[in-house]
Parts: structure tokens; C-alpha cells; sequence
């Protein structure tokens, strides 16, 4: 079941901050409103009751803070570990005659790999409805040991446009994931802490006329 973004909800010390936002691109022409409509989210990176929520007044943007967006590998560590996911389904409310796409996401972490760990951050996009797929990722070869924040780019080829004369929710499926199978004893964490963006400035939304 995914959890709904209706009620606002304060965390005084989460472990983890994720933050999404969404922004037009600087063109010639975008529509005169967007504005997020609905949120839901699922997955053993976001499971319920682990996930704080904000939307700001003029409804442009939206914070998620997770308290469980952790993936390890290590002596004793369960292999479940290694990967965590939250899949983001993001409702816009837009005017008619309008496409959309998504072609940047900026990413905000932190990374604990040892040497011969390998990491791994990515972002799957699709319109529901629609088989195309956009997918943004990077990896982090350890010894690393820092916070780390990311501009992924989609190259144009693989833009997918949200359909024209019908709204479709935005499914956005994060996830970090480690491996250390070159390195069996090796220890290693990485987190998601924010994915950000702004409906005036980032998370790269790019408009057309239908």
C-alpha cells in the first residue's frame, strides 16, 4: 500500500532527509501554473510510518524526510540490506495542452564503502500508464567515505513525455544498492538524504505545447 501525502507530519531528529521539488526548465514558454497535487510513496526504503512530509503553501514543492533510507553490506549484515527503494508516485496539476519531461535529477547523499565496495544511486521514471522507461544513475566505487551530491542529465534519446490530453501520475522509483562480492569481509553504507528540485529551478521538468 503506499502512504498518502494528506497530513503534515514533524520529525524532531530524523536520520535522513529527502527533499523533492520540481521546476520548470528556463524556456520560452511554460504553462502560468503547476502545482503538486498528491504524493504517495512505497518501499522497504520508505516503509510506513518512517516517512515525515511537507508541502509548502503555495503547493510548488514538496519535502519527504526518511528515517530508514539505508543500504548495507558487512560481516552479519542480512543480504536484504544491500538494496533499499522508494518508489515516489507525484501527482501535477497543470493546464491542458501541456507535456512534460523529466531531464535532470539532483541527488543528495552520503557514502560509507570500503575498498572493493561498489554503490550504486538511481532514479527510474515512468508515466503510469506508458511502457517507456528514463532512468538516471550513478555509481561510487569505494573507499569512499563522504556526503555526496549528484546533477544526473537524460540525454534527449531517452526523454519520456507525459501523455498528451490526459494526466498521469509520475512514478519515480529511487534506490541505492551495494555489492561486495569482490570483497566478501568488506563493510559499506549508503543513504539517500534528499532528491531535490523546484518547479522554478530543478529536478529538470521540461515543457511543449501538445
Amino acid at each position: 500500500m503506499f502512504a498518502s501525502l494528506k497530513n503534515l507530519v514533524k520529525v524532531g531528529a530524523p536520520l535522513l532527509i529527502a527533499a523533492a521539488t520540481f521546476a520548470g526548465a528556463a524556456q520560452a514558454q511554460v504553462p502560468n501554473y503547476v502545482r503538486v497535487r498528491n504524493i504517495s510513496w512505497a518501499g522497504s526504503g520508505c516503509p510506513a510510518g518512517s516517512v515525515a512530509q511537507n508541502v509548502s503553501p503555495d503547493l510548488q514543492a514538496f519535502t519527504l524526510l526518511f528515517d530508514s533510507y539505508i543500504a548495507q553490506v558487512g560481516p552479519g549484515v542480512p543480504i536484504v540490506e544491500k538494496r533499499k527503494n522508494c518508489q515516489l508516485s507525484v501527482d501535477l496539476d497543470f493546464p491542458q495542452g501541456w507535456s512534460y519531461t523529466i531531464f535532470t535529477v539532483d541527488t543528495r547523499g552520503y557514502a560509507s564503502l570500503e575498498p572493493g565496495v561498489n554503490g550504486l544511486q538511481q532514479s527510474r521514471y515512468y508515466f503510469m500508464g506508458s511502457a517507456a522507461t528514463g532512468t538516471l544513475k550513478t555509481p561510487l566505487v569505494g573507499p569512499v567515505d563522504r556526503d555526496y551530491q549528484i546533477r544526473d542529465v537524460l540525454g534527449l534519446s531517452a526523454l519520456v513525455w507525459s501523455p498528451c490530453g490526459a494526466t498521469r501520475a509520475l512514478n519515480i522509483n529511487t534506490e541505492v544498492r551495494l555489492d561486495n562480492s569482490c570483497a566478501p569481509g568488506a563493510s559499506g553504507m549508503m543513504t539517500i538524504d534528499s532528491i531535490d528540485g523546484n518547479l522554478k529551478l530543478i529536478y529538470g521538468i521540461q515543457w511543449r505545447r501538445c
